[in-house]
């Protein structure tokens, strides 16, 4: 069957204001007056843990790789005790999920987000039961930008890797879709969607109103 396989941080949803409070918290245990602001740090929220921690710590003059290791696992907890807040999913992704479903596709999730916290977002905001699979980033070895991932995100779903494409919003997510040879969707509405032009994906879309008739030309 023919598949879509979504990224959840900066895709289905804005988890950038949850992430940026777990990293603040890390901050002020440590010390340090840093603190990134939901604003105009939400694209580096969404690029992850490690990458909020580094922000700060270089603003701060204190970055060291050892100093983000030692803190990264009190951001996770932090994050996992208030992950659904100020999350919220971007408007149409869900209408767009159902109109895919209803056309005989098979949708997926493929994340970086650790699995459990990926499993329990999606729960809370009540959306977990309509996608076939959710593959984070410890489900297996690997982790995207390995084609491994995706493919199992594909394969749980139901769907045959040949006939899918990845929905991202990053060029980790465009280097996935290349080391799988899919098709690639950016979103344009995201904190980085003036950047999507230059990673050169198959579509951009600036609503998921959108997404439906790209996903069919793409894959038939």
């Amino acid at each position: 069957m023919r598949a879509v396989i979504f990224d959840l941080d900066g895709t289905l949803a804005d988890t950038s204001g949850d992430l940026i409070v777990a990293a603040n918290h890390c901050f002020d245990r440590m010390g340090v007056e840093t603190r990134l602001d939901p604003r105009t740090d939400a694209g580096t929220a969404l690029r992850g843990g490690r990458a909020m921690l580094t922000l700060g710590l270089e603003r701060a003059g204190q970055y060291s790789a050892e100093l983000v290791d030692q803190w990264y696992s009190e951001l996770l907890t932090a994050y996992g005790d208030a992950l659904d807040v100020h999350t919220v999913l971007y408007p149409g992704a869900m209408e767009a999920v159902e109109l895919l479903k209803s056309s005989g596709m098979v949708v997926g999730i493929c994340t970086n987000k650790p699995e459990a916290l990926a499993q329990t977002l999606m729960t809370r905001l009540g959306v977990r039961d309509m996608f076939g699979s959710l593959v984070g980033a410890d489900t297996l070895p690997t982790r995207k930008p390995d084609a491994a991932p995706y493919v199992a995100a594909v394969e749980r779903a139901g769907g045959i890797v040949t006939r899918s494409c990845l929905i991202g919003d990053t060029k980790t997510d465009r280097d996935t879709a290349r080391a799988a040879k899919v098709g690639c969707v950016l979103v344009g509405f995201g904190p980085s969607g003036e950047d999507m032009v230059a990673l050169e994906p198959d579509a951009i879309i600036q609503h998921f109103d959108e997404l439906p008739e790209v996903a069919t030309r793409l894959l038939g």
